[in-house]
């Protein structure tokens, strides 16, 4: 439910590809954008975000719907989709990262409410995570536990921007980006990062 992260999906895809051509295995980490307010969007504050919106469409040219986005009431709550994430991510790893694109169409393309747990579990399934065991897993203390240690490991880096993406090698982290570059800046970086870390 972050709109730059949207924007970047595309070029995320290609660096995960790029990374695991090399047999760099890919951890999803939830950070937890905007959570717990449980506040209905003010008109000034939904207006800024659709701002957004508009700028990451004309920056990364990015589906959005934008008629309808947003409507009174909405509570803009990341918490539910970041924990799905998280769910999926114990359950079926290999299904994490096509949940997130699919949570990430539904709220930004279909403006579907992804903070309800019905909507979050018919995604999981069509992720291919075991429909039963998902909305089972989903509500537990254990799942409301791993998302909130994502938020706080997140918070601990000091990672404020959302995207986020680092690279880890023998415990050292390295910073490829924080907040949304093209592929053609990004590439490279993480080409030379993979022969470093292929002749270390």
């Amino acid at each position: 439910m972050c709109s730059w992260c949207w924007g970047f999906a595309p070029v995320a895809e290609a660096l995960v590809e790029q990374a695991q051509a090399a047999g760099v295995e890919l951890h999803l980490v939830v950070g937890g954008l905007r959570t717990g307010s449980g506040a209905a969007l003010e008109p000034t504050t939904r207006r800024y975000i659709l701002e957004h919106w508009q700028a990451v469409h004309q920056a990364t040219g990015q589906a959005f719907k934008f008629e309808g986005a947003l409507p009174d009431g909405f509570v803009y709550d990341t918490e539910p989709a970041c924990r799905a994430i998280v769910t999926a991510r114990g359950l079926a790893p290999d299904c994490a990262w096509k949940l997130l694109g699919l949570i990430q169409r539904a709220f930004y393309v279909e403006g579907r409410d992804v903070t309800l747990a019905s909507v979050l579990v018919e995604l999981a399934e069509r992720a291919g995570v075991p429909r039963i065991e998902f909305a089972e897993a989903f509500d537990r203390t254990e799942q409301h536990a791993a998302t909130a240690a994502d938020f706080t490991w997140v918070q601990d880096l000091g990672i404020a921007g959302f995207p986020t993406m680092l690279a880890e090698r023998n415990g050292q982290l390295a910073l490829l980006t924080n907040g949304y570059q093209p592929l053609g800046e990004l590439s490279p970086l993480l080409g030379r990062w993979l022969e470093r870390a292929a002749s270390a």
